[in-house]
């Protein structure tokens, strides 16, 4: 039977990237994002390479419709066998027509954070523990490095890898493994933290179950 990867988070880049090389490593995947078209798109894609994919449309910055999407995918694909969060608003700063505002905090740490911590609560089901189900999250390097030209994305980033810091042990304990995927560089081709090369780095996470942690500089 195939194992299964539930992907929060699949735009074009990083998130499609991940699907693919779990694909061709005869995953079934589940790509979910806001988007219904780019989803239509990126498992047409998938589909002409051989992988097996479906799609739900999914909210991260809401927790109770992320909650029953979530629900929906596991009573239509089973429980997942790893669970990727790789969802984060890039934009800087100088975007912002009011600057960086107590609202635009709350919206970002609600989706940044709080949206990773609703799905890995929901996730990590006895089920999933008996799986030994692995769930990696896509961290950044303003974790380590903050810059005042992306002060919500910086605040938000250090307390995601905080969180997967602290739950780390308390997963493992369950059977569960908890990673980050600390990015330190631009996700883009030609890049040290091209797509591709991220993509290997989550399946070499996945697969060694070692560190919490993996660096891409």
């Amino acid at each position: 039977m195939k194992k299964t990867i539930f992907i929060v988070g699949a735009g074009k880049g990083l998130g499609t990237a991940i699907g693919k090389k779990f694909g061709a490593n005869d995953f079934k995947v589940v790509l979910m994002a806001r988007n219904a078209d780019s989803l239509s798109s990126f498992a047409q894609e998938f589909q002409s390479e051989g992988i097996e994919v479906y799609s739900k449309t999914a909210d991260a910055s809401n927790d109770a419709a992320m909650s029953k999407v979530l629900a929906e995918a596991v009573a239509e694909y089973s429980t997942p066998d790893v669970f990727a969060y790789n969802v984060g608003i890039t934009l800087p700063d100088s975007q912002l027509t009011e600057g960086v505002t107590p609202s635009i905090l709350h919206e970002r740490y609600q989706t940044d954070v709080v949206g990773a911590y609703n799905c890995i609560r929901q996730i990590a089901t006895d089920d999933f523990a008996k799986k030994n189900g692995v769930i990696l999250v896509t961290g950044g390097g303003l974790a380590m490095y903050p810059s005042a030209d992306y002060l919500p994305l910086s605040m938000d980033k250090a307390a995601l890898r905080a969180m997967v810091q602290a739950l780390h042990p308390v997963m493992q304990e369950r059977g569960i493994f908890l990673g980050v995927l600390t990015v330190c560089n631009v996700i883009t081709e030609g890049s040290t933290c091209a797509p591709d090369i991220l993509a290997e780095k989550y399946w070499k996470q996945y697969t060694e179950r070692n560190d919490w942690e993996i660096i891409c500089q």
